[in-house]
């Protein structure tokens, strides 16, 4: 099938070549004419093609599949490198509205679900220097507005971690749906923001020779696939 710079190739030489010498003059100017509204046709399906794309989602409510669901966090680490986390376990729900900017979403993470490959790091992230995991087990995120499209919008969210809650503004988009083998409809979404650690009490400040052993930003991204609600009953066979 042709693409946009072959039929424009194809217009081209048809334009310049393909037409007797007798009468060039008017030919040219009907071929021309002819051009124009085959190229307005074409940026005319693909505006369409477009706005569809933008406004083409699954609406309905969906259930956080926590076993397709990343959380992960970048921290500088000796201000010459990072260390990388996650956490591994999660609960929440996200609706897809109409219109989309109505649409909602909430977590819940247990803190105890850190994991940065390292037992004794993750150990210490839950201790009080850190997370203080006995006192505060869990991080809520409920967003607050939605604007933008599908493909790039923009959530402001409350985020709460130990005793402190802070509107963060996470880079988003809807990634797709699909049925998966068990026939579940599924929705994907991935988001992006940075908060700095001492903002939630998070205050571990040891320091190197050439500053900070732990950095104040972190980077956080999530990947996160829902399964709709009506159909949460199906899936795989329990063991």
């Amino acid at each position: 099938m042709f693409g946009y710079t072959e039929w424009l190739l194809i217009i081209i030489l048809y334009s310049t070549n393909s037409y007797p010498r007798e009468d060039s003059f008017m030919n040219k100017i009907g071929l021309g004419l002819h051009a124009l509204r085959i190229l307005t046709a074409f940026f005319t399906l693909t505006l369409f093609m477009n706005v569809f794309a933008a406004t083409d989602y699954l609406k309905g409510k969906y259930n956080v599949d926590p076993a397709h669901t990343r959380i992960s966090f970048i921290v500088p680490h000796f201000v010459v490198s990072e260390v990388e986390g996650r956490f591994n376990d999660v609960k929440g729900e996200f609706i897809l509205a109409d219109p989309f900017t109505e649409s909602r979403v909430s977590a819940t993470i247990p803190v105890k679900s850190i994991d940065t490959g390292i037992k004794e790091r993750d150990d210490h992230l839950g201790s009080k220097d850190f997370f203080e995991v006995t006192k505060y087990p869990e991080m809520k995120l409920v967003s607050k507005s939605i604007t933008g499209t599908p493909e790039s919008f923009k959530m402001i969210a409350a985020l709460t971690i130990k005793d402190v809650t802070k509107d963060v503004i996470f880079e988003c988009k809807y990634t797709g749906s699909v049925k998966d083998t068990w026939g579940q409809q599924r929705a994907a979404l991935q988001a992006t923001a940075k908060v700095n650690r001492k903002d939630f009490n998070i205050n571990y400040d040891d320091k190197i020779d050439i500053g900070p052993a732990v950095g104040d930003e972190v980077k956080i991204r999530l990947w996160t696939e829902g399964v709709k609600a009506e159909d949460s009953k199906k899936g795989p066979p329990k063991k």
